[in-house]
C-alpha cells in the first residue's frame, strides 16, 4: 500500500467470483499434502505441533514520527529484510517523493542473544533507487514513477531485490500514467542491475484486465533455490476483492534464480475480518509481505484496512505441495479445475500492539542461543501523526 490509501470501495460480490473462491477452498480442503487444510472462510486446520509456531513476544521497538536521516524523512517503511553474515538490515521506503525519492535505508536492529529481548532499531544509512541511466525515479503521479513496497537482500550476490507496486489509472485516479510493475536489482549504493521478467498476466494496463491500483507487487523472498514475488490482491480477471462475504484469489509467482518463470500458484485471500463503519466505507486488505520458510512453505502476512475500525493483521503459513501451476491460466475467477495452495493461521498479530498498526513487513532476524528463529514484522506508518513505524519481534521454531 502507498502513502494515500486504496481509494476504492470495496465491490459486491459477483456470483462468479464466489463461486471461484468457494471451489477453491474446497478443493485445497480435500489436499492432504503437507497435513494442512483451508477451512470455509480462508483460515486452516493443521495437526499439533506442526510448521511454524510463534513461542515467544519479544518486544516492539518504534521510530520517531517523521525522523529526519542525513536530509530524508524517514517512514513509509513497506519492506525489511537482513543480511545473516553482517546483521545489517534492509529497510526500503515507499516515499514517492512526497518528500524524498525511492530509497532504502540500512540499520541496526538489537537483540539480546541470551534473552532474545529486542531492544534497539537504530537507521545507519540510506540509498536512493537508480534508474539504468543513473537517475532516481521520478514521483507519484508521472510516468515510470516507482512506488517501493518490498525488498530482499541476497546474500549470494550481494545485491538487493526490490519490488516496485507501479501505477496505473483506475475510476478512482483516471488521470495517472502508466507507470510498470517491477521486481529490480539494485547495488548496495542503489546503481540499477537489472530486473526479474513479469509474466505477461501480471503486467499494469489502462483496462480492467491485469492486476489493479494498489494491487500490484507487495511480497517478495527467496526460496532455496529461486525468488518468490505475491500480488497483493486478486487481478480483474481472478475475481472481486474480498468482502465480509467472500474471500479472494491472488496469485503467488516463482522464478529461478536465473530469472526464468517457473510456476505460479493460487493464494486465498480471507474474507474481510468485519465490515468498515460504515458498511460501505473504504475497505484495503490483501497480502502485504511473505516469507520463505522452506522450498515449498511461506509465511503470508495478510494486512486489512478498514474505514472506521483500524487495522487488522493475521500470519499465515502457507504451502504449495499439491497446488496447481495456474501460470497458464488466463482467469481464477470461473472457479473449478485447480487447487490453490493450504494455509493455517499462525498468529493474530493485532493482538500484540493497541492499536494495531499498519503492518507490511516480515523478515527472519538472528537466531536465538535457544535454538529458536526471531522474527520481526514491521509497519508503514504512510507519514501519517495517527499511525506509527513499529518493529515487532517474536520467537519461533519450526523455521
Amino acid at each position: 500500500m502507498n502513502g494515500n490509501r486504496t481509494m476504492w470501495r470495496a465491490a459486491a460480490a459477483t456470483a462468479a467470483a464466489l463461486a471461484a473462491v468457494t471451489a477453491a477452498q474446497a478443493v485445497g480442503t480435500a489436499a492432504t499434502a503437507g497435513g494442512t487444510a483451508v477451512a470455509a472462510g480462508g483460515a486452516a486446520t493443521a495437526a499439533p505441533g506442526e510448521g511454524v509456531r510463534i513461542t515467544r513476544f519479544l518486544g516492539e521497538q518504534r521510530l520517531p514520527h517523521m525522523m529526519k536521516f542525513e536530509g530524508t524523512t524517514v517512514g513509509g517503511l513497506s519492506g525489511i529484510d537482513r543480511d545473516p553474515r553482517t546483521g545489517t538490515w534492509y529497510l526500503v521506503s515507499d516515499d514517492r517523493w512526497r518528500y524524498d525519492p525511492a530509497r532504502f535505508y540500512t540499520g541496526r536492529f538489537g537483540f539480546d542473544r541470551a534473552t532474545g529481548a529486542f531492544e534497539t532499531v537504530e537507521i545507519t544509512g540510506v540509498t536512493t533507487l537508480k534508474r539504468p541511466d543513473g537517475s532516481p525515479y521520478p514521483g507519484f503521479g508521472k510516468p515510470e514513477s516507482a512506488d517501493p513496497e518490498t525488498i530482499r537482500f541476497d546474500a549470494r550476490s550481494g545485491r538487493v531485490l526490490w519490488g516496485s507496486e507501479g501505477d496505473r489509472p483506475d475510476e478512482t485516479h483516471p488521470g495517472i500514467p502508466l507507470a510498470p510493475m517491477s521486481l529490480g536489482w539494485a547495488r548496495r549504493d542503489g546503481g540499477y542491475a537489472g530486473r526479474l521478467p513479469v509474466p505477461a498476466g501480471l503486467r499494469l494496463t489502462e483496462e480492467h484486465r491485469g492486476p489493479r491500483r494498489n494491487f500490484g507487487f507487495e511480497a517478495l523472498t527467496f526460496t532455496p533455490d529461486g525468488i518468490a514475488a505475491m500480488v497483493e490482491g486478486p487481478r480483474y480477471e481472478d475475481g472481486d476483492p474480498p468482502t465480509v462475504e467472500h474471500g479472494a484469489l491472488t496469485r503467488l509467482t516463482l522464478w529461478s534464480r536465473g530469472g526464468r518463470v517457473r510456476a505460479q500458484y493460487a493464494y486465498p485471500v480471507d474474507r474481510l475480518p468485519e465490515a468498515p463503519e460504515p458498511p460501505s466505507g473504504i475497505a484495503d486488505s490483501g497480502v502485504s509481505e511473505i516469507l520463505a520458510v522452506d522450498g515449498h512453505r511461506f509465511l503470508a502476512l495478510e494486512r486489512s484496512w478498514l474505514e472506521g475500525v483500524g487495522y487488522k493483521a493475521k500470519l499465515y503459513e502457507f504451502d504449495i505441495r499439491g497446488a496447481t501451476d495456474v501460470l497458464q491460466r488466463d482467469g481464477l475467477a470461473e472457479g473449478g479445475g485447480f487447487r490453490p495452495a493450504r494455509k493455517r493461521l499462525v498468529a493474530d498479530l493485532g493482538r500484540y500492539a493497541d492499536p494495531p498498526q499498519n503492518l507490511e513487513s516480515l523478515a527472519w532476524g538472528p537466531r536465538l542461543r535457544t535454538g529458536e528463529c526471531t522474527l520481526v514484522t514491521g509497519s508503514d506508518d504512510n507519514f501519517d501523526a495517527r499511525e506509527a513505524t513499529e518493529f515487532l519481534a517474536f520467537a519461533v521454531r519450526g523455521c
